[in-house]
Order: structure tokens, then sequence, then C-alpha cells
């Protein structure tokens, strides 16, 4: 046998055996959204995962953020679902009930589930049966922002924390008064750029709702008609129409960082945790992080962000269980949602996040996650009550009557609801 035939034999030796572990290689799919800084994340996750479990191969199946739902919605149809996949929490319900997720907790490390914060923990958790369906590094908030340098122009008073939130006389008067300010082009940036094709509008403005007095469902009848289309909430979506009107509010068509651009030509901003890294590096002593105003009787604001869960189709589920344990523990992982400002959800993560800490520039945020953030109603028929007030908010931003756009949109909650026959068990909690 000669030296190139023995070689050759070798190699083709060398690649069955390659082969063969190659087939041998558990892969666990994961599907997942974000921008470009956390895509690349992820897959850097993927790749030290594989290295210290060089059996498994992991799969991302990325999503773009505003047509997550319909990618999934395809997957179910073909049913192609993947292992592992990250959910927007206040579709979670949706989710359960419609049997694509499985409880984690037999999954997931013990000690990530001990470090969970409350709200992480409400976040995942299905109401009915008690049981928790997703974790997450994150939670989420919105505060508002402020220009300290317009905010001084006017004299406006700055609150400390929560309980010192402008009431809603304050907040409107403020916002007369900065369109008269040289520099200000709008008096407040609400990211209407996001358009109706993400979650925005109902989980950034639905505690404007809940803070005025009132909700987009009935929590105990689970009813709209009635409470959607109630006084007060017309009262509260006369009042944004208004500042629309009067031209104080950043238009969608002008995007989603007027109050972070060059010039700073918004004074004010209604924004997402996520905002503060690129805003403060751009206004440096000037930005201002504040409490949400008082609409009403109380104060409100959102939680809830994209989590992770595993897919009843999961034929491994201890496996991508043992994924995402790894994710979130992973170093690199959470120090890149340190730098973007990530809300915290682990504990551990909190004590590691100097801006939330007491003291810290969005200490304010964190401490609406505990005296005043109300969860979107956790529900089957979520998808159909936030389409359902999406559609009825951007009607009445260009100009819809207020009262039947949200009669019309309480409606169409209702008649999901019927056609679902109630979504049971949910129908007998009345």
């Amino acid at each position: 046998m000669g030296n190139r035939l023995l070689s050759l034999l070798e190699a083709s030796a060398a690649l069955g055996l390659l082969m063969g572990q190659a087939e041998a290689n558990t892969v666990i799919q994961v599907m997942h959204q974000g921008d470009p800084g956390w895509v690349s994340t992820y897959g850097d996750v993927a790749k030290r995962f594989e290295a210290a479990n060089p059996d498994v191969d992991i799969e991302l199946i990325y999503a773009p953020h505003d047509a997550y739902n319909e990618k999934f919605s395809a997957a179910v149809m073909s049913k192609q679902l993947p292992d592992v996949m990250e959910l927007d929490a206040p579709f979670l319900a949706n989710y359960v009930w419609s049997g694509y997720l499985q409880p984690i907790k037999p999954l997931i490390e013990q000690d990530i589930l001990d470090d969970m914060t409350e709200s992480n923990v409400a976040q995942g958790t299905y109401p009915i049966d008690k049981e928790l369906y997703a974790v997450g590094l994150t939670d989420s908030s919105v505060v508002l922002y402020g220009n300290r340098k317009y905010l001084e122009a006017i004299g406006a008073r700055i609150p400390k924390g929560v309980d010192d939130a402008w009431t809603r006389e304050e907040f409107e008067g403020y916002l007369d008064k900065l369109s008269k300010v040289e520099g200000v082009k709008w008096p407040i940036d609400t990211f209407r750029g996001y358009g109706i094709k993400t979650e925005w509008i109902t989980y950034a403005y639905g505690p404007i709702l809940q803070s005025a007095g009132c909700d987009l469902i009935d929590r105990k009848s689970w009813k709209a008609v009635g409470t959607l289309d109630s006084d007060p909430c017309v009262d509260a979506l006369t009042m944004m129409q208004r500042w629309v009107n009067k031209g104080w509010v950043v238009p969608q068509s002008s995007g989603t960082n007027q109050f972070f651009a060059e010039g700073h030509p918004a004074a004010l901003a209604f924004g997402g945790h996520w905002i503060y890294a690129e805003a403060a590096a751009s206004m440096k002593d000037d930005i201002v992080v504040m409490p949400l105003p008082k609409f009403g009787p109380k104060g409100a604001s959102p939680n809830g962000t994209w989590i992770w869960g595993i897919t009843t189709a999961s034929e491994h589920p201890d496996i991508a269980g043992k994924f995402v344990s790894f994710m979130l523990k992973d170093k690199q992982y959470r120090d890149y949602a340190r730098e973007d400002s990530a809300y915290p959800g682990l504990k551990s993560f909190a004590a590691d996040s100097p801006l939330y800490s007491t003291g810290g520039p969005m200490a304010v945020a964190f401490e609406q996650a505990s005296k005043t953030a109300i969860a979107r109603p956790p529900h089957p028929a979520y998808p159909a009550i936030t389409s359902a007030f999406m559609g009825a908010v951007d009607e009445i931003f260009n100009g819809g009557d207020v009262k039947a756009a949200l009669s019309a949109a309480a409606e169409k909650i209702d008649e999901d609801i019927e056609e679902n026959d109630g979504y049971p068990p949910f129908d007998e909690q009345q």
C-alpha cells in the first residue's frame, strides 16, 4: 500500500469521524429578535456554549422586531417551532393557553430562579396555573426624560422620585411653556416613530389610561366595552390628541430620536430605559430622568420585556434549558446588557448595574418597578387587545373621533373573546 493511498484512507476515516460527530450533535434552534448589537451578542454566546458543549449546535433564527409575531405564527402553521424562543412578556398568556410553551422551572438552574426579581417572576408566570414559563436577564420601564437647559428656562420643578411626579396640570403647563422656548421644535417626543407594528403604543401609552383611572379591559370581567371607552379613557386620549393637534409631539415621520438628536429639538421624551445610554452620550449633563407624570388618581408605569421560553415542540428541553441558563450567566452577555442600560430582572444583575441603584441616574426607573408598574393584561386575548388599542390610538392621533375609535376597539376585543368562548379557563375567573 503506497503512502498516497494510506493518506487517502486516513483522510477518509477522519472525514467519516467528523461526519459521524456532526450527525450525532444535538441541534437547538433559538428564535430571537433584537438590533444588530444584540444579534451579534447572541451569536457570540452561542459560540461559547458550543465550545463548552461540543456535542450541541445552536442554530439562531432571527426575526425582525416589528415582524416577530408574524414569523412566529408562520412557524406555528408550518409546525416548525424552535426549541427556545424569545417572546414579548404580554404575549405569554396567549402562547401558554395555545399550548406552545412548557413550564420552565424544572429546566433552569435553581440559582437563576432564586435570583429573579419579583417583577421578572410576574412577567414569566401564567396567571391561571401560577407556573413559570419564561425567564429573562432583564425587565423594562419607561420614564420621562428632560433637557435640563430647557427645563431651567421655564422654571420647571424637577421631581426627586416617584412620589414627587408631575401632575397632569403641571405636565401640560410645561408643554405649553416649552413650545415657546427658543431651540425647542417639539415639547415632547413620545416615540411615535416606533409605529403600530411594535408593542410601543400599548406598552407606553396604556399606563396613561391606568393613571387616569381606566384600563384597556376590565381585569375581572374581561370585558372591554364600558372600560376602554369609559369617560376617563376618552378624556385621556382626548388629552393626547390635543398634544398632537397643538404640534407639541414629534410626528411619526420624524423618527424616534429627536430628544437626543443633533440640536436636541425635543425638550422632553416619553422614552424607554433603553435609550438612556445613547441619550446620555449625546446630552451629557443636560439629561434629566424623571418619573412618569400622574395623569389622574395614581401613578402608573409599564413593565415587561422580551424573555426566554422553551416550547412544547422541543425534543431536547433539558439541553434547551441548559443553553438558557448558560446565556443568563454569560459574563460578556451581561456586560453588553449593562452597557446598553438594560433594566435588571435578576438581583445579581441589578447589584452589578450602578445605573439603577440608589443615587444612580436611572434609579427612578427602578423605583417605578415597585411603586407604579402595571403589567399589560395577562389574558390569551392580548394580541387582539393590543391590536385594537393601537389601531384606535393611531386613528385618534390622525384626527379620528376619540369616543368612536375607543368604542370600536372595545367591541373588537369583546368579539374576539366571545368568538373564543371566553378563552376557558379565563372565563371562569370572574
